[in-house]
């Protein structure tokens, strides 16, 4: 359900207006927000019940690194490097968040997990033909190894990088 407005409800769209314009108001007199807003909860200022749930994300530990480009610190890692593509609106991408954290700490001496949001960083989504999310590709020796999209377990990611480690280029 999408939360629509008319022109009684804001006052500013109430004002008199000229003839020429009052086409335009009729047509923008009822405004409907995007899919990603109608989860917002507006209040009027009461207070809301307590047994309402709320949707926590979970807590990402990451380790704040600063590089001149991608390419920079693929080089100068000392260990094959995990890059997660990612989007803050894409649900499988949320799912994966905890899953990584998890895999991230498994695999802390055989890797390095580093998250990249697309839509922050699209050159980069560009330069690696990122199309579906989340992917990860797999970096050994500053050169792509392996890739693989989609939401995976824990197990089964650990599996696919374990595998792609072992495999002779």
């Amino acid at each position: 359900m999408a939360i629509s407005l008319t022109a009684s409800t804001i006052p500013s769209l109430n004002a008199k207006v000229s003839a020429s314009s009052s086409s335009k108001l009729s047509r923008l007199s009822s405004l409907q927000f995007p899919v990603q807003l109608r989860r917002l909860r507006i209040s009027n200022g009461s207070r809301t019940s307590s047994s309402s749930k709320r949707r926590l994300l979970p807590v990402v530990e990451a380790k704040k690194q600063t590089f001149s480009s991608l390419d920079d610190l693929l080089k100068k890692s000392d260990k094959p490097v995990l890059v997660d593509f990612y989007a803050t609106w894409c649900g499988p991408c949320q799912y994966m968040a905890p899953i990584l954290n998890e895999v991230g700490a498994a695999l802390k001496d055989k890797i390095q997990v580093v998250k990249i949001d697309t839509e922050k960083y699209p050159q980069i989504a560009d330069t690696y033909r990122i199309e579906a999310l989340p992917t990860f590709i797999l970096f050994k020796d500053g050169k792509p190894s392996d890739r693989f999209e989609g939401a995976f377990t824990k197990d089964q990611l650990i599996q696919r990088i374990e595998n792609s480690l072992s495999v002779k280029q």
